[in-house]
């Protein structure tokens, strides 16, 4: 822990920044948010950085920017030969400042710098990575969290967020910087007139459209299509990009929520701008009061995530992520099976904490099922893999439970942008068969029976969170659960100790994925249950995957689980 009293009467003596030093002056003789600011140093990993906007090492500003950069920089200067990084920033507050000091120690740095003139999808930034073959990329986002976040996400040249031991080496480097004297910046104006600082234009995107275009699944789905389609960028990224592809692929009656269609970092109608959660549908609902739309799209603040809500018997129902995944999964094999453009052995990939229904749905067209840890760099890599092997067209879907979803080899990391034009495209071509997709997710459980994926988040804010977070891994992991909800749990697989653990034949076998803090048991009926800390919030995670004879049964045993689980880990509720 730092000396945190230390450190405020540094910043209070060196941090000049106007806003920061009246946020500073705010916050003298108050013990709590001086600790809760200075304790710690904002933690640098595989998604770089993610925090609170503030004064402090343990908040998203300048100072904690610069300092990243500064890291960064020397990590790439040791590594590569003339190194280049892409810059790009979503909506958030800041996220352009924050852009702009990267961009400036990069230069002071020699290290070339592209940066984009307005704000653009993280997608967008994960593919110029490889598209101008930078050593890195950056982008200014926190994704979907509430507004007081913001966060700095990197790449390696690859295409996909930074691997544990290049975020470990660029953190030992960060680590040498001192905040105040180590980071060296160049005027940003003089950056650009010396041609290391470079604005990308306009053009450069057309090669990306024409990517995302390539990798329609039926192009006569969209066709002629009278899909009305609801869309909401929640105040970020998405707004151009996604009205932008919806049209190229012939779909015309598309309305934006115009609460929500300018970039606002406040998020005023959307406090929690995740289309995980209903609330991010608010306004789109209510648009539809007065213009019913068969698909409401929302879209999060940098557009790596989309959820969609669907006009079924005259209301609204929202899947999940991993529905919608199931849905892409049938519609991608299906369609191509139809087509033949099905590829030899192809590979659906997903994350261990996403519904197994998608791999009975694979299994069924002769498809590879790949589970992967949580972290769309996984199934990045494994895409990697792929084009090393030379069959890149076997990959044809990548997707997480947390409505992260991607098809086609453009990017390496979740894309909304993609992803909303897929949706739409599977929307437009069941209706053309008189259906919406909760129709066809019904068709999928006849077919493959019922299955209820559910997450539970719990959170603990603060330095006392982190502890007491740690404590219930801990807790569970010293002492497995032998039973849980009225059935017998016969395996463990700890991914932090790297071991399975089968209790009917007591052995224990190792685990060939990376290390993770995630703990899962299986019960002897085939149900799973999930536990991990969140990577990039302050919050456990409790994931239960249920198969039953009906959803009712599923939903009831579910809550068996949750009950249990939250008693075993010490959640008061």
């Amino acid at each position: 822990m730092n000396d945190y009293n230390a450190l405020y009467t540094l910043w209070r003596e060196k941090a000049t920044e106007p806003e920061l030093a009246e946020a500073l002056r705010r916050m003298e003789n108050n013990e709590e948010e001086i600790k809760d600011s200075f304790w710690t140093d904002l933690a640098f990993g595989t998604g770089g950085l993610r925090g609170v906007l503030g004064a402090g090492t343990n908040r998203m500003n300048v100072y904690t920017v610069g300092k990243a950069t500064q890291g960064l920089a020397n990590y790439l200067n040791a590594h590569f030969h003339a190194p280049s990084v892409v810059i790009g920033y979503d909506s958030r507050l800041h996220s352009d400042d924050f852009a702009r000091v990267a961009a400036e120690v990069l230069a002071a740095n020699g290290v070339k710098v592209y940066l984009f003139p307005e704000l653009m999808p993280t997608p967008i930034v994960a593919w110029a990575v490889r598209e101008l073959r930078c050593s890195s990329g950056i982008i200014i986002t926190a994704s979907h969290n509430p507004s007081k976040y913001n966060g700095y996400k990197c790449y390696d040249h690859r295409g996909y967020q930074m691997t544990d031991a290049a975020a470990a080496e660029t953190l030992e480097y960060i680590n040498k910087c001192d905040v105040f004297n180590d980071v060296h910046r160049l005027d940003f104006e003089e950056g650009v007139s010396l041609g290391i600082i470079h604005i990308l234009n306009d053009n450069f995107l057309n090669r990306f459209f024409a990517l995302v275009r390539e990798c329609t699944v039926d192009p006569e789905a969209t066709k002629d299509s009278d899909l009305s389609v609801i869309y909401t960028p929640l105040n970020g990224t998405g707004n151009k990009p996604v009205r932008r592809i919806l049209r190229e692929i012939g779909l015309t009656d598309v309305t934006v929520v115009p609460s929500q269609e300018n970039p606002d970092g406040h998020f005023p109608t959307c406090p929690y701008p995740n289309p995980e959660i209903r609330e991010a549908f608010n306004e789109a609902l209510k648009l539809s009061e007065t213009k019913k739309a068969d698909l409401l799209l929302a879209t999060d603040p940098d557009c790596d995530r989309v959820g969609i809500a669907v006009l079924h018997e005259g209301a609204y129902q929202l899947p999940t992520g991993n529905e919608v995944g199931c849905l892409l999964t049938d519609y991608i094999l299906s369609r191509r099976k139809a087509l033949g453009t099905l590829p030899e052995k192809p590979m659906i990939v997903k994350s261990i904490v996403s519904s197994d229904l998608a791999a009975a749905i694979a299994e069924s067209y002769g498809a590879e099922i790949v589970n992967v840890l949580t972290g769309f760099k996984y199934i990045g890599e494994k895409m990697v893999e792929l084009e090393k092997a030379g069959e890149p067209e076997r990959f044809l879907l990548g997707f997480e439970e947390s409505y992260g979803d991607l098809s086609g080899m453009h990017a390496k990391d979740k894309d909304a942008v993609i992803a909303s034009m897929v949706i739409c495209e599977m929307a437009a071509y069941y209706k053309k068969q008189g259906k919406d997709l909760v129709e066809i997710l019904n068709d999928i459980y006849a077919r493959f029976g019922c299955w209820k994926n559910s997450l539970f988040n719990f959170y603990f804010e603060g330095a006392d969170g982190m502890v007491k977070m740690a404590d219930m891994m801990e807790k569970l992991r010293s002492t497995y659960p032998r039973e849980l909800g009225g059935h017998a749990i016969v395996k463990v697989t700890d991914y932090k100790t790297r071991k399975e653990y089968d209790f009917a034949s007591g052995t224990e076998t190792p685990v060939t994925l990376p290390q993770s803090n995630v703990i899962v048991l299986l019960a002897d009926n085939k149900d799973k249950i999930v536990v991990r800390p969140a990577g990039t919030e302050p919050k456990i995670k409790i994931y239960t995957m249920v198969q039953g004879k009906c959803m009712n049964c599923a939903g009831r045993q579910t809550e068996e689980y949750r009950k249990e689980m939250t008693r075993l880990l010490g959640i008061e509720e």
